[in-house]
């Protein structure tokens, strides 16, 4: 049986667990995903815009500087929480306390009610706290991928997590839009039911339970992760952790000069992270403002995205073992660098300059020929951020030094969160200055460039 070196770089070797300990690892992306589906995309933020915000603008900037704010709390902590994990040798607990976070936050975005803007404050605080608990425990789970799987099989295993997470992701959109959330007019759901549980229409009570719903699912599909992968015992107290954890922190952090690849490719992945998360956060939003589409046309959008994600991640985790992680990045900022652009021209009368008729009100789901381009580019965007993000995860496996792979998950959250928040301020600050959504998206584009300038000079598997 293969063997893997335990993760305090002792001499130790144990064994790599089995198909079912990798199964049930794979589990928490599928449990996570409906965090970033429901509320992040498809349907809790762009019914934020649209129905709690006073208007789409203001929504977007509102839901900016909460995301920034949420970035920045996670850029200040990860790689110390990194550092002490790896000191500690515990990722389960971790995982458990911060997931706890997200099931909280989530379940309390019930309260946003439209219309009332006395509850907006504590409906972002409730997002960025389940944002950070989100964010953190993936962290975490992504830190136990070199003890499961040998080195050769790190991109498959990377792509088949995030194909899953896609697919759990679609599952609770279509359970949302066929049977909880229905449309005010007809008071009928995606697949012409009246919503289960009694859900309000009008109160958009459908839109609310994705944050109560996306807690209850995390609960019910992180358990075979919990039962059934395993977990390195503790090492040491949490106090000595903490110490040791700090002290290789800043020896990491002063030797990051010497390892040129590492350096280069934590900072592009800075800054294309910080666009990918962006592009996420704000597409549904964008949409919603851009061809006022309502709760069930942008989660059917959704769901058209996340199947072209899903077969994005699967073919991305093969590429990525064939080709190497950093040409399937670099592949898959190229796709999303030009399908923004070409959004950045689509309007609901126009594609790119060519006027067209504009969609009917009330007419079938995405008849305009505006919309249907859209689709066809957020299909490319979905179909590209799962490789992305898949592959960066196993390049850093193949850069960082193996001992302290928590840690380098945590610089690696660092890196992806640190200017996070400058993304989303960026895209608030600017939309809420010209009063146009298209001028606070334009932004992106500049983060995908110096990303891909960056990533041209990493070289893979240089750890030294």
């Amino acid at each position: 049986m293969t063997a893997v070196a335990s993760q305090a770089g002792a001499d130790v070797r144990r064994p790599y667990p089995g198909r079912t300990a990798v199964i049930s690892w794979i589990f928490f992306d599928w449990a996570a995903q409906p965090y970033f589906t429901l509320i992040t995309t498809f349907v809790f933020a762009p019914y934020f815009a649209s129905f709690v915000a006073p208007d789409a603008a203001s929504g977007q900037a509102l839901w900016g500087f909460a995301t920034a704010a949420a970035g920045f709390a996670i850029a200040l902590m990860s790689p110390v929480l990194g550092a002490i994990a790896d000191a500690s040798g515990r990722r389960k607990p971790w995982i458990a306390g911060f997931g706890a976070l997200l099931v909280i936050g989530a379940s309390a975005m019930w309260i946003g009610k439209p219309g009332d803007a006395d509850v907006i404050p504590w409906l972002l605080l409730a997002y960025s706290v389940a944002s950070v608990g989100v964010e953190f425990a993936t962290v975490f789970n992504n830190a136990m991928m070199p003890t499961l799987v040998p080195p050769e099989k790190i991109g498959r295993l990377s792509g088949t997590g995030w194909a899953t997470g896609y697919i759990g992701g679609i599952l609770s959109l279509i359970l949302v839009l066929g049977f909880l959330a229905a449309n005010v007019e007809t008071g009928r759901t995606l697949f012409g039911f009246t919503p289960l549980f009694g859900l309000d229409p009008v109160s958009h009570q459908g839109d609310r339970i994705t944050g109560p719903l996306t807690g209850l699912w995390f609960i019910v599909f992180v358990m075979p992760m919990f039962l059934f992968t395993p977990d390195y015992p503790a090492k040491r107290p949490i106090r000595d952790a903490l110490g040791e954890g700090l002290r290789e922190l800043r020896q990491s952090l002063a030797g990051l000069p010497k390892q040129r690849s590492l350096a280069l490719f934590l900072l592009a992945n800075m800054i294309y992270t910080d666009g990918l998360v962006s592009l996420f956060a704000f597409g549904g939003i964008y949409a919603a403002g851009t061809f006022g589409w309502d709760t069930i046309r942008i989660g059917t959008f959704g769901i058209i995205l996340a199947v072209a994600g899903t077969l994005g991640a699967w073919l991305g985790g093969k590429l990525d073992d064939a080709l190497g992680p950093k040409r399937v990045i670099a592949g898959s900022m190229l796709i999303l660098l030009l399908a923004i652009v070409a959004i950045l021209l689509v309007n609901k009368d126009s594609i790119l300059f060519v006027p067209v008729a504009p969609p009917v009100p009330g007419g079938p789901l995405f008849a305009g020929a505006a919309e249907r381009a859209y689709i066809v580019l957020g299909c490319l965007i979905g179909a590209a951020g799962g490789p992305l993000q898949a592959a960066s995860r196993s390049l850093l496996i193949r850069l960082a030094p193996k001992d302290r792979i928590a840690q380098y998950f945590g610089l690696f959250a660092l890196t992806g969160k640190v200017t996070s928040f400058i993304g989303p301020l960026l895209i608030g600050a600017i939309t809420a200055a010209t009063a146009s959504q298209k001028a606070g998206m334009a932004v992106l584009v500049a983060f995908f460039l110096v990303g891909l300038a960056l990533l041209a000079r990493v070289r893979e598997w240089d750890n030294s």
